[in-house]
Formats: structure tokens, sequence, C-alpha cells
């Protein structure tokens, strides 16, 4: 069994290693070559997420007592295969750059460093954008583990409040006595 992990791991590196230079490639091809490349890199991330799945059945059958080292390299590999899919969308977000001036009629008048600024900016963006999400994810987490174990995720403070008026001059006229008024506060708590 380990020699069939064994082999996925050496198709698994040159694989990685071919969509690492073909994604270092795509912003700098020309328009026809680069819709290719884009094409090809994403057929060939499907097949590395296929041997992924392959690794993780290897794994699965290897006997508990050998898997654990096992297991870590799997770890690792999903991570490289996350920093890959990353950077491919990075690629394509310059690709899509380039492709929009095209479109666009831009004919070069905007400077080199506005674009790299751009550029810059659109990955930090993509950057706080998955931070936003691992954060999301931990949050939900947490609160699905405060609700499975019993545990109040917030304290319980009442929406709503019943509230009876004081009988003076002024509600005698309008409001019976013991007519109860509702005082609802908003629920941040939902939102």
């Amino acid at each position: 069994m380990s020699s069939d992990f064994e082999g996925y791991e050496q198709d698994f590196a040159v694989l990685t290693a071919e969509i690492t230079g073909k994604i270092a490639r795509v912003p700098r091809l020309p328009p026809d070559e680069k819709k290719q490349m884009v094409a090809n890199v994403e057929k060939q991330l499907e097949e590395a997420r296929e041997l992924l799945e392959q690794m993780d059945l290897e794994v699965r059958e290897i006997p508990p007592q050998s898997r654990g080292m096992y297991s870590n390299r799997m770890r690792s590999y999903k991570q490289e295969m996350g920093k890959l899919e990353t950077d491919f969308k990075r690629s394509r977000i310059a690709y899509s750059d380039e492709v929009r001036n095209e479109l666009l009629g831009d004919d070069g008048n905007s400077s080199e460093n506005q674009l790299i600024k751009l550029r810059e900016e659109r990955a930090h963006l993509l950057d706080n954008t998955e931070r936003l999400e691992r954060s999301s994810r931990r949050l939900e987490a947490g609160y699905q583990i405060a609700v499975e174990t019993g545990v109040s995720p917030m304290p319980k403070t009442p929406n709503k409040l019943w509230h009876k008026p004081k009988e003076s001059s002024l509600w005698k006229g309008s409001l019976k006595s013991s007519s109860p008024i509702l005082i609802s506060y908003p629920n941040f708590l939902d939102n």
C-alpha cells in the first residue's frame, strides 16, 4: 500500500511543479495562448485534486500505527494544493486586467506603476477576504461547539420588555390603566 502512496506522491510532485511553472507564465503570454494555458492549468489542478483523493484513500487503508506519518504528509500536500489554487487565482486576476484593458481599448496611457499598484491592491483584498473567511469559519465552529455543549453563546437579555404605564391624568383619557405597552428593542443578536 505504501508503494502506491509513494507513486502518487511522485506523480503529485511532478504535476505541481508543472502547474507552478505554467502559473508563472500565464500573465506574460499573448491572449490566445493565455486562454489555452488557463484551460490547461485548470485541467491539471483537477488532476492534482484527484491524486490527493487517491492518496487520501490509500492513507485510510494503512494500519493505524503507521498512519500518522502519512496523515502529516497529506496535510502538507493539501496546503500545497491550496497555495497553488490561490496563486492561480492571482495569476488569472493579472490575466483579466490585461484582457479588460485590451477590450476597453486602453492604449497604454495609464502608467505601469498604476497597474502594479492595482494588482497589489487586488492581491491584498484577496488575502483579506481569505482571512475574513477563515475567521468566520472559526467563529461558526466556536458557536457550534457552544451550542453542542449547552453553553449559551450570548447573555440572556430580553429583546422585548412589557411595561405597564402608571396611572396618571394623561393616561386615563387615552388608555385604560391596565393596558400593557410593548417596548421593542432592536435585536442585534439576529443580525
